[in-house]
């Protein structure tokens, strides 16, 4: 029989008013090697030189085409994965200062969410299983009937039916997998999920459905979210700001609907051009902005600006100096750019 623990507290001075979440400069180069003694030669910079906050209660949507590095920042801020450089503070608290052990007390406070519900379930696992885990690990129960109560508790809440905790993930569909997934993470009673992605490999009317729930469940619990998509259309639906991404580092940030309406980074132009818009006179008369060429390599990024070699405004100037983050700032609203569209 497991005993229940009381939840562990940070060691900190944190309050409400300071950033939940605090990245700053965060770097994770993954090294390139060759040769017999796998000696490294490069490096690609998946993430390279990234800050952001985000506030207690707060959705921050990330966006960025694939490979940007938005999947490898969620994963350094849980230490999936360790940094190169930089830190990332958890209500004051270094994360990455932090032991096993200390680290261990963290991961009630922080989940995640993972992108493909088909591959982030143990086919192995019941569903019972599979969201019990954290119960186990953490002690969060005392008593087989406890235990049961709480797992049906957390199915009720991602609004699957407790008598389905015996079945095995073969057994549902993708949005009632992720469903799993998702009370999976709340299973330890987080305060801040990192949401990998969780509806990009779903039907689109399913897609509304997950994101609702997300939604509800934020409200309901005082959940924070780090919410990580490529479909921007999705991100403006959940978040409260919006961050763009490219080539691992962050280009724009701003309020969900003030990138919308006013996009400073010619990059962010060109993604919220794609999206299709549900009128067709509108949609027939609209000019869309086609980017030339392909994303450059991590490996070897250009001088500048790292987006000058598709961009339609760059000059002279966008291969000699690295814009930063405030190069345009409008109170909440920054962005990376020495020419930003008007």
């Amino acid at each position: 029989m497991a005993e229940a623990t009381a939840r562990p507290q940070l060691k900190s001075v944190w309050t409400a008013a300071e950033p939940l979440l605090d990245v700053r400069d965060l770097k994770v180069w993954f090294p390139i090697r060759a040769g017999l003694a796998q000696r490294t030669v490069a490096h690609v910079r998946a993430v390279d030189g990234v800050s952001l906050q985000v506030g207690q209660g707060e959705t921050v949507g990330l966006v960025g085409e694939s490979g940007c590095g938005k999947s490898t920042l969620g994963r350094a801020v849980l230490k999936l994965v360790e940094p190169t450089a930089g830190e990332v503070l958890y209500k004051g608290t270094s994360l990455h200062s932090r032991g096993g052990g200390a680290m261990r007390g963290l991961r009630r406070e922080i989940a995640m969410i993972f992108q493909d519900p088909y591959a982030s379930l143990d086919p192995r696992q019941t569903v019972g299983e599979i969201i019990s885990e954290p119960l186990d690990i953490h002690h969060l129960y005392e008593g087989r009937t406890a235990r049961r109560d709480r797992l049906a508790e957390l199915l009720d809440l991602v609004g699957l039916n407790p008598r389905m905790a015996q079945r095995y993930p073969h057994e549902f569909s993708g949005g009632q997998r992720q469903r799993v997934g998702i009370a999976r993470a709340l299973a330890g009673e987080p305060s801040f999920i990192v949401c990998d992605e969780p509806v990009s490999a779903l039907d689109v009317s399913i897609q509304a459905q997950i994101i609702n729930l997300l939604e509800k469940l934020q409200q309901r619990l005082n959940l924070t979210y780090l919410f990580i998509a490529h479909d921007l259309s999705v991100v403006k639906h959940i978040s409260n700001r919006i961050a763009v991404m490219y080539l691992g580092r962050i280009v724009e940030i701003a309020g969900s609907n003030e990138l919308h309406r006013r996009p400073k980074h010619p990059y962010t132009a060109s993604l919220l051009s794609a999206i299709p818009i549900p009128d067709p006179k509108i949609e027939r008369h609209r000019q869309r902005i086609i980017l030339t060429g392909d994303v450059p390599s991590p490996v070897n990024p250009p001088s500048g600006c790292r987006f000058r070699t598709r961009c339609f405004n760059a000059q002279d100037k966008c291969a000699q100096e690295d814009p930063p983050l405030d190069t345009v700032q409008l109170g909440d609203h920054q962005a990376a750019c020495f020419f930003p569209v008007e």
